[in-house]
């Protein structure tokens, strides 16, 4: 099923999205304020009791919120395609780590904003899982047990402010676009068997697929679980194929005006419009 979290009369909600609109879970679970505390509770929740739900509003109806609009983490990995790590001469074998804050995202069809002291703002095309249940020292052979599900997410970065750290570049607001929903773990059977492709314009700019990884998605949640406990909500962002604007000739970077799309196979495709700071409500 495809979990969405969204806005309807200034209401933050979550909700289950069909294809004739949205049911409006948090009407039904009202003791699970937001969709990362509903999935903390989904394996205790018959199917057919979610079944039975009709519809509240249409799709057309509702804004796009952020897939988790409040987790707890977002872990970032860098370097984990072949293809991007021969762009950026990446040699060490470990997972390259960061953070993003929960307050740099956006949703699905909202502005991205570029950052005005940024003349190097980048695309980077995603799979994002969401952690569904605790765990710390997860076994690679259990790892998926602990995935809620799947999303798109498109980690906008401002290159010329990534130095020895990539915080400063990764973390201006609404650069990073996250869904356009939460498909979840029982409708992929393999994470790292999916097609991956960003387009800029309409133009392909990325095209993978997510067995490309260096470090697979089991192996990531088992190596981050080692330092530190995934709890329900939390989100682990795998890694960008080759092909970002940085290391094109010449460079190719977002500015106002354009369109980005990150498409993932049995997902769907995360669309969003850059716009200059200058002009955000931000």
């Amino acid at each position: 099923m495809k979990l969405i979290s969204f806005s309807v009369n200034n209401s933050q909600r979550y909700g289950l999205l069909r294809e004739e609109g949205v049911v409006d879970l948090a009407r039904h679970f009202p003791h699970c304020p937001s969709l990362k505390s509903f999935i903390e509770t989904m394996a205790e929740i018959p199917a057919e009791k979610l079944s039975h739900l009709s519809v509240d509003y249409p799709i057309s109806g509702i804004a796009f919120l952020p897939v988790i609009p409040d987790p707890q983490k977002i872990l970032c990995v860098g370097m984990n395609y072949q293809a991007k790590r021969l762009e950026f001469d990446e040699q060490n074998p470990d997972p390259t780590l960061f953070v993003r804050f929960p307050d740099s995202q956006c949703g699905h069809l909202e502005n991205i904003v570029k950052p005005a002291a940024s003349r190097e703002f980048d695309y980077e095309g995603e799979l994002a899982l969401v952690i569904g249940r605790r765990g710390r020292n997860i076994p690679v052979e259990r790892a998926l047990e602990h995935v809620a599900g799947y999303s798109c997410y498109m980690d906008g970065s401002a290159r010329d402010w990534q130095h020895a750290w990539f915080t400063a570049g990764k973390n201006w607001p609404m650069t990073g676009s996250f869904g356009p929903w939460l498909v979840t773990r029982d409708e992929i059977a393999d994470p790292n068997a999916l097609g991956i492709k960003t387009r800029l314009n309409g133009v392909e700019v990325q095209s993978d697929n997510t067995a490309s990884m260096i470090h697979s998605v089991p192996r990531l949640i088992a190596y981050i679980s080692t330092f530190c406990q995934l709890t329900p909500g939390d989100v682990i962002l795998t890694g960008s194929p080759g092909g970002v604007g940085k290391k094109r000739t010449p460079p190719l970077f977002l500015q106002d005006g354009d369109t980005i799309e990150v498409e993932i196979e049995k997902i769907g495709c995360l669309r969003n419009d850059i716009i200059d700071e200058a002009r955000a409500d931000i």
